[in-house]
């Protein structure tokens, strides 16, 4: 391989048919200097000169018309061959290599006469970042079959996005990153649309996991309901408002209502429903409280029992070595979903202003389907400062707003092949928009480009990891499921 020319972060190498290079992959250009160019391939061409094209076109005109087996002593045809085979390479800058330290800006420019340029194994790639930690999650492979590990730490802290298609492989990766986070002592709670994390606690064999005991499921309106004294009023008021959408007026008498009640402390479900059938107000702000209150009362999620009522505390306490909280919302209307995701954000971020619990890593599966600016957009922007760190699992990349965006630490993409989808992910990318484009739609299923902090910045493709546990939520088909069931 030659350095052909180098245009703004791009260096175009020449590349003969026998020297196989994969999108994605790292090469280091070395003069022999005490500098070295760390670049990353993410696109190839063929060399389209116009003499290569007229020779072709001229070797494909003698090849039709003659019937005889041209001589070629000097091996012309082969040169001609290797000429019209060779390909361009465009590969991005990722940083320089001084004295064996590496930075990612560099005004480098290395010899295009002596410099050498090779392949780097994801080992030597390793190496050459000194990257380490004290907690590994093995999330995949490379290419070459060697392991790709990420550290906890590099997850602590920080926002992610994993996206892609639907089937691409993202509910997978999630998956493996909630186990591994899980086995290291972290308290993890997942918004399990589609019911498949509580496979978590199985091997693929059916046998108890790892992490049996600390698989904790919850399912929205049957184990997962509170008392309203427990949650608060401030979790309360924030579900009417965000979830039920309940007018400012209404929420001014609901307030009064909830003071006077909890001031005789004779604060229950039951109390503040019959408060408001029998409180000196406006009929239509009583409509409108007992519409909302309605649909509270169905959707199941309150009691008075403090039996059946549950405290994240109290589960955190007796799993003093990590736990993962799957929040089941499968069998529950977007409504119930959207009071649900509320009720559990506001009441674990007040959990964590009383420093009553630990940080936790949160898990928000098919995130496009509840989520709204007005919650977490606060959320996000202060999540450091709560210890909330929040991964979005979707496959549409749009719902996720700018501001969110913004302060994204990781990406983790599986393939995208619409346009208007990767146009929106090129725009708030950690890396640049050429790479993405051009890798991102070409991806197999579950094979990931990883972007962030958890690869220093390098992005990197990988293939993910194989599940060690049980598998649910996979789309269900008639003729499989027909050969199975006796209509």
């Amino acid at each position: 391989m030659r350095i052909i020319v180098k245009e703004n972060n791009d260096l175009i190498l020449l590349a003969l048919n026998d020297e196989r290079v994969d999108k994605g992959d790292y090469l280091i250009v070395d003069d022999k200097s005490n500098k070295k160019l760390l670049i990353q391939m993410y696109d190839e061409l063929y060399l389209n000169s116009e003499s290569v094209i007229d020779d072709m076109i001229k070797d494909e005109v003698i090849r039709f018309s003659s019937v005889e087996n041209n001589i070629d002593p000097l091996n012309v045809n082969d040169i001609s061959r290797m000429i019209r085979d060779a390909r361009l390479l465009k590969c991005k800058i990722r940083g320089g290599i001084i004295n064996g330290m590496f930075y990612p800006s560099v005004t480098y420019l290395p010899s295009r006469v002596d410099s050498v340029i090779r392949k780097v194994s994801v080992n030597e790639l390793n190496d050459i970042l000194k990257r380490n930690g004290m907690l590994p999650i093995v999330i995949g492979s490379t290419k070459d079959d060697k392991h790709l590990t990420i550290y906890a730490e590099d997850l602590d802290g920080r926002l992610n996005v994993i996206t892609g298609k639907k089937e691409s492989g993202k509910s997978h990766l999630a998956k493996i990153l909630v186990k591994s986070l899980v086995e290291h002592g972290a308290y993890v709670i997942v918004f399990d649309l589609n019911n498949e994390y509580t496979g978590l606690g199985w091997d693929r064999d059916g046998k108890a996991s790892n992490i049996n005991d600390k698989v904790i499921v919850l399912e929205a309106g049957k184990d997962l309901r509170f008392t309203i004294n427990y949650i608060g009023k401030a979790a309360v008021s924030s579900m009417l408002i965000y979830a039920l959408d309940m007018p400012a007026a209404s929420m001014r008498e609901f307030s009064r209502i909830w003071d006077t009640l909890e001031n005789s402390s004779s604060l229950t479900f039951a109390m503040l429903n019959r408060a408001i059938g029998t409180w000196n107000i406006n009929e239509l702000i009583r409509d409108a409280m007992l519409s909302r209150l309605h649909t509270i009362t169905s959707s199941r999620l309150f009691t008075d029992d403090e039996e059946k009522s549950i405290k994240f505390e109290d589960i955190i306490r007796s799993h003093n070595d990590g736990a993962a909280i799957i929040i089941g919302m499968g069998r529950v209307s977007p409504v119930v979903r959207r009071m649900t995701v509320e009720i559990i954000l506001s009441k674990i971020v007040e959990l964590l202003e009383c420093n009553k619990i630990p940080p936790i890593f949160l898990f928000a599966e098919e995130a496009h389907l509840y989520l709204r600016d007005t919650y977490w957009e606060d959320i996000i922007t202060r999540m450091r400062h709560f210890g909330i760190f929040t991964t979005f699992i979707t496959n549409q990349p749009d719902a996720i707003d700018d501001c969110i965006y913004r302060q994204v630490d990781n990406i983790f993409l599986f393939n995208f092949t619409s346009d208007a989808d990767l146009e929106r992910i090129s725009k708030i990318s950690l890396v640049d928009t050429d790479t993405v484009r051009s890798i991102v739609k070409t991806l197999a299923q579950r094979e990931c480009f990883v972007i962030g902090k958890v690869v220093n910045d390098l992005p990197i493709v990988i293939k993910s990891a194989a599940s060690q546990t049980l598998t649910f939520g996979e789309t269900k088909k008639f003729f499989k499921m027909k050969a199975k069931i006796r209509l």
